[in-house]
Order: C-alpha cells, then sequence, then structure tokens
C-alpha cells in the first residue's frame, strides 16, 4: 500500500507542480545568470500566447483547462479511496475571504518591498480591459485556484499523513511546493507562497476544509488579475 503511495505521489507531482517548481527554479538561476538585476526584469502574468485575439484567448483557455484537470485528478484519485472534500458551507465564502485579506496584503507589501530590494522581479499581469478577456482572467483565477489547492493541500497532504510524515512535516512539503513554483518571479515570491502555503496547511489541518481555500486563493488571484487589468497605470501610489 505504501509502495503505492509513493509510487502516485511521485508521478503526479512529475505531472503537475513538482515538474512546474522544478522549471520555475530553472527559471530563476536563468534570470540570476543574466547579469541584470531582478528588479530590473519582467515576467509577464497571462501574457497572450497569439498575436491573434480569438487564438489567445483558445489558448489561455487550454491553460486553464489544464488546471482544471489536475484539480480533477486529484479528486478522482482520492475517491477511489473513498475520500472526498467536506462539502460547500455558507461560511466558506466569509472564511475564504479573510484567508485572502490575511495573505493578500501583507504579501502586496512584501511583493512591493521586495522589488525595491532587487529581490523580485516586476510582475507584469495581462493589461487588455476587454470584456471577453477580463471574464477570462477570472476563468484563469478560478483555474489556479481549484487546481493549487486540490493538489497542493488536500491531495498531498492527505497522502503524505498516510504515509505517516508528521503534520510539521507535511506542511513544510507543502509550502516548499508551493513556494518552489513561484520562484520564477522571484527569491521573495517563493519566501512569500511558501508562508502562504504555512498558513493554507494550517487552516486545513484546523478545519479539515478546502473550499474556504480555493475561494480565499481565487479572490486573490482575481484582485491581482483584473486589478491590475482594470488599474494599470495607476499603481504610482504604491510604489510599484
Amino acid at each position: 500500500m505504501r509502495s503505492h503511495l509513493r509510487a502516485e505521489v511521485a508521478l503526479v507531482l512529475a505531472l503537475t507542480f513538482g515538474t512546474a517548481g522544478v522549471r520555475a527554479a530553472l527559471r530563476l538561476l536563468d534570470a540570476l545568470a543574466s547579469g541584470t538585476a531582478l528588479s530590473e526584469q519582467q515576467v509577464a502574468l497571462n501574457a497572450p500566447q497569439s498575436a491573434h485575439p480569438w487564438l489567445a484567448l483558445g489558448l489561455q483557455a487550454c491553460s486553464a483547462a489544464v488546471l482544471f484537470s489536475w484539480g480533477g485528478l486529484a479528486l478522482f484519485l482520492l475517491a477511489r479511496d473513498g475520500l472526498r472534500p467536506l462539502g460547500y458551507a455558507r461560511r466558506d465564502p466569509l472564511r475564504g475571504a479573510l484567508l485572502a485579506a490575511v495573505i493578500g496584503l501583507p504579501g502586496l507589501a512584501l511583493y512591493a518591498a521586495a522589488l525595491h530590494a532587487g529581490l523580485s522581479r516586476e510582475v507584469v499581469p495581462a493589461s487588455s480591459n476587454s470584456p471577453l478577456s477580463l471574464l477570462m482572467l477570472l476563468v484563469a483565477a478560478a483555474a489556479t485556484a481549484f487546481g493549487e489547492e486540490l493538489v497542493v493541500v488536500w491531495w498531498l497532504c492527505t497522502r503524505l499523513r498516510q504515509l505517516g510524515w508528521p503534520w510539521w512535516a507535511v506542511a513544510g512539503a507543502s509550502a516548499l511546493l508551493r513556494g518552489s513554483y513561484h520562484l520564477y518571479q522571484g527569491l521573495s515570491a517563493g519566501a512569500g507562497n511558501a508562508l502562504m502555503g504555512l498558513v493554507f496547511c494550517w487552516f486545513f489541518r484546523r478545519t479539515g476544509r478546502v473550499w474556504p481555500l480555493v475561494i480565499g486563493h481565487f479572490l486573490i488571484d482575481a484582485v491581482a488579475f483584473v486589478g491590475y487589468a482594470l488599474l494599470g497605470g495607476r499603481l504610482g501610489w504604491l510604489g510599484l
């Protein structure tokens, strides 16, 4: 049984966020080796993948589908063992909003400080503000939240606990994984997302609920993606 679980963990991480973490670390090393300060480099989020708008939207939809499928894979694998996430509760949106505030506001301050300290690349979200583009940004935020929280928290924490890991090691592994695939943005992004991972694992251990994490993550990304698209160029008061 344990050998099967170890194989599952290795395969799922190789297919999903484990490989993403290695790729992000290599991209950070490439940025550091370029000779240009991190703060003088830019990294685009949800950048158009085609000069043709309809193709760009189609490619963005494909990227979102991949993330949704990763979350679906986590649901499928645990459902085979009779495990399902606790159902939706009326307080989940409030809990998610509180988590978003606890993580998002300090995270913005950390990013601004790290950018000025040369520890982060300048993150440039998509700037298109057409209704369809904004809708796709919300879909991207939902896909990211669904895929990350179901795989990195619910599935990974469950499997590592089944393998006999203590909670401190489970939380550390989940947090390090979350931080790793954000390293392409800079050292501070890796550290900040690792701290977010610790908070989310603490919440999951306390409540056993994953949907507030999905909601909170969605709100953080929705504000980042859509807020920048609507307010880009008017954020100088934040030092950005």
